[in-house]
């Protein structure tokens, strides 16, 4: 494979930069563009990115000696193996790269937008064009304005499509994603309370992500959460087709129905859309991911994939990281959902746990940047657990606490816990937790709730099991 010709002339030009070294390898066309001199490949430029941590620029000669036919500097290279490009700002200069090379593709391009499940919905749309197109998708934690030009840049002239996530946490930062993404499809998973200390409110979330309408060719189509209150009143603008799904058959042109959980294994329901109805089973966990398949088998009618091979495609679908991934342990049934959290995902996180036949235990933790009603937002979820019947609350964390005052507003002789930090729980969980429980992990990333799994991977039931008070 390889991707369309760019010359390290054009490179120059297009970051306005000014190129370093021998005049007559300007003509060089370039395999790829990494960040990372590990990843470097023979032909590919090396990008050096001034981190927090660490300057790329001292790896520049590590990249070179892996074969990098060139690097983007911000600064002048001492006695380099290879030619250089230096500009102003290497992060800029990417970005710029991207947005030209996104220019010249002729393929169709899939943004994925929303506060919850796009990960789920880009690896669904991935998995239902895979069998009849050879379909390009970001990696794990490539959302970014760093990492979504990284991905641009690596479709290869072979590729029949492309399916790009894209996170925000501010304003402005989806028309810089846009600009360079420029989609064809927009699928918008929902709007929920996530990223409020710099969105201010859900209208604020909306206003920030519906940015990317602005830079959608004429004749796009936008694929959006006809159940979600505020992009159901939505309406993208000129020249672009809404289409709207959801599991409400009143006003959706794609609904869901049936909707069945078979144990940790699968989800199976019945998707219509285009006066047709499919059949459809998702090899994973949790009932949320039919709002997933529902875009994705969407865009895979719109681009003509037949229902036999999008079936196929579903057959293959995983979850990615720490999304929903169940493992017996042995001793419990733990349901890994730690890489991320907000109210909208933990009540659905919560919602796939009760469904489980077992006794239904939650480890939740804190959930960030929620802003001003941070705590009632977590009190109103710990009344949703309450209401949905988690059988054993575990609490984690500052915030957490208003969780856990919540869950015992509405359930006061349930058992539930709050500790302060991980550490303060790990000792417990062996006393709390009973053979054949379901246990779900969740809390925003920054907690670190990897910690735990880790902990409850290796969990045994102790011979004996003193009682313990509910702790504050």
């Amino acid at each position: 494979m390889a991707m369309k010709p760019i010359s390290l002339k054009q490179v120059t030009d297009i970051t306005h930069g000014k190129y370093v070294g021998d005049p007559a390898l300007a003509d060089t066309l370039i395999t790829g563009v990494v960040h990372d001199n590990r990843n470097v490949l023979p032909g590919n430029i090396f990008a050096c990115i001034v981190g927090e941590r660490v300057d790329g620029h001292s790896f520049a000669e590590n990249a070179f000696s892996r074969g990098a036919c060139a690097c983007i500097t911000e600064k002048e290279l001492e006695n380099p193996a290879g030619p250089y490009i230096m500009v102003e700002s290497t992060l800029e200069a990417i970005k710029a790269l991207g947005k030209y090379y996104r220019s010249i593709l002729n393929i169709p391009v899939i943004g994925v937008i929303g506060s919850v499940g796009k990960t789920t919905a880009k690896e669904m749309i991935a998995a239902a064009l895979s069998v009849k197109y050879n379909v390009l998708k970001t990696p794990a934690n490539f959302n970014t304005e760093l990492g979504v030009p990284l991905t641009l840049l690596t479709i290869q002239e072979d590729h029949d499509a492309a399916v790009i996530e894209m996170g925000i946490s501010e304003f402005g930062e989806m028309s810089r994603l846009a600009d360079m993404v420029r989609p064809n499809f927009a699928v918008m998973t929902n709007i929920g309370a996530c990223h409020l200390e710099s969105l201010g409110d859900l209208n604020g979330v909306l206003k920030a992500k519906s940015e990317v309408f602005a830079y959608m060719p004429a004749g796009s189509t936008a694929i959006l959460n006809g159940d979600d209150a505020l992009l159901k009143e939505y309406h993208p603008g000129e020249g672009i087709r809404k289409l709207t799904f959801g599991l409400s058959q009143s006003g959706n042109d794609c609904y869901a129905y049936d909707v069945k959980t078979i144990g940790t294994d699968s989800v199976s329901g019945r998707i219509s859309f285009l006066d047709r109805t499919f059949e459809a089973e998702l090899p994973a966990f949790g009932s949320h991911l039919i709002l997933g398949a529902m875009p994705a088998l969407m865009i895979a009618r719109l681009l003509g994939v037949d229902d036999a091979d999008i079936a196929e495609g579903f057959s293959s679908y995983r979850p990615v990281g720490g999304r929903a991934n169940v493992t017996d342990t042995g001793f419990i049934r733990l349901i890994n959902d730690c890489y991320n959290a907000n109210p909208v995902s933990c009540g659905a996180s919560i919602n796939s746990l009760c469904s489980l036949n077992a006794r239904h235990v939650a480890i939740l933790g804190d959930m960030k940047e929620l802003g001003k009603n941070s705590a009632q937002l977590h009190y109103d979820l710990g009344i949703h657990a309450a209401e949905k019947g988690v059988d054993c609350l575990i609490c984690i964390g500052e915030e957490a606490a208003h969780l856990h005052r919540g869950f015992l507003s509405a359930a006061p002789n349930t058992p539930a816990y709050h500790f302060p930090t991980k550490e303060d729980a790990l000792s417990f969980l062996s006393i709390i937790l009973n053979k054949g429980d379901a246990v779900l992990v969740k809390a925003s990333h920054s907690m670190e709730f990897e910690k735990i799994v880790d902990e409850l991977m290796q969990l045994e039931p102790e011979e004996l099991q003193p009682i313990l008070s509910d702790k504050e």
